[in-house]
């Protein structure tokens, strides 16, 4: 495992930067070298988004899927790494280079259980897919997206997703919706005697009602309250001109108290109130970009129960978290697909300068998870529990 791992890692696969040929080869020559049955997932425009390992058992069942990611996050300033972001080595007992963490050592792991699941296959009920995006860094999604939509795949009846981070796994998360704010004023010379409210007052006070706005806290469904964030602003061209318009980002994190249509409601009352105070040439536009939805799998249904049940009976504590951040589960949520994520190896770096992933608990995290897959693949069942 830490051999394949080490391979990847020394090979650049930048989300939106690098080729993906050489980190795709190299896992497909090892698929094919063990007979793995595996294929290529294309996005709309014809690019390769990821690569589908299927191995289907003898018995009929439910089919499970493992999902990691190839590619990586940049580098950042390589100058401030005391190590190369591809050197690929082992040192002190971490694995060190970009995608050591997330996710090059939790993929070189699931195509291992792959590959064990290929040898008892005959026993065995339903199907395994592994799920390697390559377009996943980008903020795309575009393996996951191919996947849920190729109907030649296999529809998962739950995901678990290899992100590291030993003591927790991750069954739920917050959604998010996501749009554009664009702020119209009539443009004019900042040394002019007439007076001009400028886009960027305008766009101002539109932050201050929005970081105002009264948004639901935690309760009994959901352990995280909503929040909402202007994460961008941008406009203006210099210092002798009222600019005439200014964009701003922003991010609402999603609960069940508070989901896509509510946010956008929200938004467009406090949009209604600052064009009433301060009324523009053009009325401020609201361009959505993003919607998820929030998720939770409860810890009895499947995936979690089998991964909770699985580390305990390897003394491994783990908790379930439901996480402010969101991940991949919620565009599965979306589908009706249970996921869960964030169990692995610990970690330092990820994102950031002198990435690694810590070896001594692989074992274990193999072990997790591999007994996972048994359990689930041993037992056909009805359908599974709709995601919240």
């Amino acid at each position: 495992m830490v051999r394949l791992a080490q391979n990847l890692v020394r090979l650049p696969s930048r989300g939106g930067i690098d080729d993906y040929g050489p980190v795709l080869g190299c896992v497909e020559s090892w698929l094919t070298e063990r007979g793995l049955p595996h294929r290529r997932l294309f996005g709309a425009d014809g690019e390769t988004v990821g690569l589908l390992v299927e191995v289907e058992c003898g018995r009929p069942g439910r089919w499970w899927t493992l999902d990691a990611c190839l590619d990586t996050a940049p580098y950042g300033d390589e100058s401030a790494w005391t190590f190369g972001p591809t050197v690929g080595d082992v040192s002190d007992g971490w694995l060190r280079g970009r995608g050591a963490a997330d996710s090059k050592l939790a993929a070189s792991m699931f195509c291992h259980i792959a590959e064990s699941v290929q040898r008892d296959a005959a026993r065995l009920s339903g199907g395994l897919s592994v799920l390697l995006d390559v377009d996943e860094h980008t903020g795309h999604f575009g393996g996951a997206r191919a996947f849920l939509s190729d109907e030649r795949a296999r529809r998962p009846d739950g995901v678990m997703i290899g992100y590291p981070g030993f003591d927790q796994v991750v069954v739920g998360g917050r959604g998010l919706w996501r749009a554009v704010l664009t702020v119209h004023a009539t443009a004019g010379h900042s040394g002019s005697s007439k007076s001009v409210v400028s886009a960027v007052t305008r766009a101002a006070r539109l932050v201050q009602l929005l970081d105002a706005s009264a948004l639901p806290e935690a309760d009994e469904r959901f352990p995280l309250p909503a929040k909402l964030t202007v994460t961008s602003i941008s406009g203006g061209s210099g210092w002798s001109v009222t600019p005439d318009r200014v964009d701003l980002h922003v991010d609402v994190r999603l609960t069940p108290a508070l989901d896509g249509s509510s946010a956008a409601q929200l938004v467009r009352s406090v949009v209604a109130q600052l064009d009433s105070e301060l009324p523009p040439p053009a009325p401020t536009q609201i361009e959505e970009v993003a919607c998820w939805p929030p998720f939770r799998v409860p810890r009895d249904a499947e995936p979690a129960a089998a991964i909770l049940a699985a580390a305990e009976s390897l003394s491994v504590r783990v908790t379930p978290k439901t996480a402010g951040p969101s991940n991949i589960g919620n565009l599965l949520a979306g589908h009706g697909v249970p996921a869960t994520a964030g169990f692995g190896v610990a970690y330092e770096g990820l994102h950031g300068t002198d990435e690694r992933a810590q070896l001594a608990q692989l074992p274990l995290v193999h072990a997790v998870y591999h007994r996972t897959v048994l359990q689930l693949l041993s037992r056909p069942g009805p359908a599974q529990i709709p995601v919240v």
